[in-house]
């Protein structure tokens, strides 16, 4: 069943009829703080699509180290590349912040997504918006100071979760930017210092979002456009999709 009141916007794009050939499977659950809902090299058992929260993908290298390549909030979904076959999870998704979300098997999900073409589409439009951030982090990360893209993460799950308090630790912060914990400390020491962030305790940290978008690259708002972008050309797509057949 879904959450009366709060919704993924992919399963709300989705006409009636091809919603009812999903819901039967979804499940409710919940998404716990620093929880792996995939793990890189492991088969894709379900389908997750958020309505709260947030999940970052990582991508994890043979040294040990970690980068965060997007970020997955009620806009997306997370396990959706197993319709094109089955194979190892390539990247990790953890919870950063807790939320819902329902969950589908992979195998009933790739069985609606075959017999729908109104799934497809909406698949199709959460693939094209994470392909944006992966091609905009990827020059994001080689090009921007890494204040500048800590600040646009902050900003990100504050976009996710609409809450001024982000639940972040330092150390979730130095695997997602690739940095060293102590790199991340004198970065929060900066950010203090000009207000951008208010203050840090037991894992949360409180940001002011008008003065970290002054010290965050533009990827973030060229993010959010291009999502939204997406997403209305998508609606406009679907509305064939709901009508009538004759």
């Amino acid at each position: 069943m879904l959450v009366s009141g709060v919704g993924n916007r992919l399963l709300a794009a989705l006409p009636t009829a091809d919603l009812d050939l999903l819901v039967p499977d979804l499940q409710m659950v919940t998404l716990d703080r620093e929880e792996v809902v995939s793990r890189m090299g492991d088969h894709t058992e379900h389908v997750l699509f958020p309505h709260s929260g947030a999940v970052s993908v990582m991508v994890d290298m043979a040294n040990g180290q970690t980068v965060a390549s997007a970020a997955i909030g009620r806009e997306g979904a997370v396990g959706t590349l197993s319709v094109l076959g089955p194979s190892p999870a390539a990247v990790t998704a953890i919870v950063r912040a807790e939320g819902t979300a329902s969950r589908i098997p992979a195998a009933r999900f790739h069985a609606a997504f075959s017999r729908s073409p109104a799934i497809r589409h909406v698949v199709q439009l959460h693939f094209k918006a994470m392909l944006i951030q992966f091609q905009l982090g990827g020059a994001c990360n080689a090009l921007h100071p890494v204040q500048a893209r800590m600040a646009r993460w902050l900003l990100q799950l504050h976009d996710s979760i609409n809450h001024d308090v982000l639940p972040l630790t330092q150390d979730a912060l130095s695997q997602m930017l690739g940095v060293r914990r102590t790199t991340v400390t004198l970065l929060m020491r900066n950010l203090r210092a000009s207000g951008a962030i208010r203050s840090e305790r037991r894992g949360e940290i409180e940001i002011d979002s008008s003065r970290l978008a002054a010290v965050a690259c533009e990827c973030r708002d060229t993010m959010r456009l291009e999502l939204e972008k997406i997403f209305s050309m998508g609606a406009a797509a679907s509305r064939v999709f709901d009508l009538p057949i004759q």
